[in-house]
């Protein structure tokens, strides 16, 4: 009798319910192969086994190469969701399809944006930079003169205050991972860095804070630390590679690396330096987020340590039992992150992700853990930690100081700001993933 050979016998469990040690993702694909198809006999056919055929795009010309390239046809469902399509006069919003992406870097028409007066459509010849206030001399920088500073480029995300705000539910939600994470993305922004422009306009010692002002209607301003600009605020001109978005600032915005999503003021057009922050209507009102005893933050910059599986999540169906890879994104607003933590039986046991390549500051880091599902309930997990030490708290932890609503809020909506928590995934016997609570 032949012996059946068993694809997994490489494969070493780390963790309960199929979690494989991360050194697996190095091996050969064949592994994989086996170990996938182990689940319904058959439904990987060998190369020899089946000729390929032609379609019809093998059989003729393709169409002609378009001045600006645009995703493939078969991809149009990939796309951010838009919560304000008739622009009606409030704040709209667009979130990241994280469900349908790979990578650290997201591209340009899928980062998300949140604005509050809609998108302005701002003349670049005319837009002007102005740095006032308790500064030596006052400067005032169009584009072009911007453009003969030294420039730099770094990778780094950018997150809503109000991301994953649903989750402060009482219930879990039944939503997409990009309804729920998805006011957070990164890219690589390239511009000037505020600290050059400040020492040319001369900061004068009384200078505590600075004013930051968009150009759009609302005219929205935040009050930003000195010390922030001076270590790595940039004027970001550029995302991933093409002058930033109008959604995302055209033709220039405030970079602040790690500190919540507004801050990083679009259109941007005045920086005042002051004494004082400014408590300007954004900041004393929407975004200063009511405690459980009533009281609040004055400020909250930083975007603490957070992760969250994106292969699975809801959506997606795992069609067969074998190997599945699980994959997510983890940042910190502090630093590089230091480790990921994946867990499949609902925080009984955990093995260490594999952290893909580069492992950057303030921006994401994919990480990917070898999964072999074996057909059965199964609860995903993941927890980050950054390079300061700190640690993404499980819920129970988050709740016990920010608190809960007494009832589901719409997915939509805003119960509270900077929700870090562990985030969990259900797998159930037929491959289907819901949001849970464990």
């Amino acid at each position: 009798m032949a012996l059946k050979r068993n694809p997994y016998a490489n494969l070493d469990p780390v963790a309960g319910n199929g979690l494989l040690h991360r050194r697996a993702l190095l091996r050969s694909g064949a592994i994989f192969a086996g170990a996938a198809a182990a689940g319904s006999a058959g439904s990987m056919t060998g190369a020899g086994a089946e000729s390929l055929k032609d379609g019809p795009w093998s059989l003729e010309a393709g169409s002609v190469i378009p001045a600006y390239g645009v995703p493939s046809r078969f991809e149009k469902d990939v796309i951010r969701a838009v919560d304000n399509p008739d622009n009606v006069p409030r704040n709209s919003r667009a979130r990241t399809p994280h469900h349908q992406l790979q990578g650290i870097i997201t591209p340009n028409p899928l980062h998300f944006t949140i604005c509050h007066g809609g998108i302005p459509d701002i003349d670049p010849a005319q837009h002007k930079l102005v740095i006032h206030g308790l500064v030596k001399q006052p400067l005032v920088f169009t584009l072009e003169e911007l453009a003969r500073y030294p420039h730099t480029s770094r990778i780094g995300f950018v997150e809503c205050g109000g991301n994953s705000a649903p989750l402060f539910s009482n219930e879990p939600i039944q939503a997409s991972v990009q309804a729920l994470h998805g006011l957070a993305s990164c890219a690589e922004w390239t511009g000037v860095l505020l600290s050059t422009l400040l020492e040319e306009a001369g900061v004068q010692p009384e200078a505590k804070w600075m004013i930051a002002e968009g150009a759009d209607a609302p005219r929205l301003s935040r009050s930003v630390p000195l010390a922030k600009g001076l270590d790595d605020a940039m004027i970001a001109l550029y995302q991933n590679g093409e002058r930033i978005n109008p959604g995302q600032g055209y033709p220039m915005r405030l970079w602040l690396p790690g500190y919540e999503g507004n801050m990083n003021v679009k259109y941007l057009r005045r920086i005042k330096l002051t004494t004082e922050p400014a408590m300007s209507y954004y900041e004393s009102r929407t975004y200063a987020q009511v405690l459980p005893n009533g009281k609040s933050y004055r400020f909250y910059f930083l975007q603490e340590v957070k992760s969250f599986i994106t292969h699975p999540s809801p959506g997606h169906q795992l069609r067969e039992p074998g190997y599945h890879e699980i994959s997510g994104v983890a940042y910190s607003g502090t630093g590089r992150i230091t480790k990921v933590m994946v867990s499949a039986d609902g925080g009984k046991s955990w093995g260490q992700a594999a952290l893909q390549d580069p492992v950057l500051p303030k921006a994401f880091t994919r990480f990917r853990m070898p999964w072999r599902w074996d057909g059965g309930p199964a609860v995903l997990q993941s927890r980050a930690w950054d390079e300061s030490g700190n640690m993404q708290p499980t819920r129970a932890e988050f709740v016990a100081v920010r608190g809960q609503t007494s009832r589901p809020p719409p997915v939509g909506a805003f119960p509270s700001q900077h929700f870090n928590a562990i985030t969990s995934w259900a797998v159930d016997q037929k491959g289907g993933v819901r949001h849970v609570y464990a």
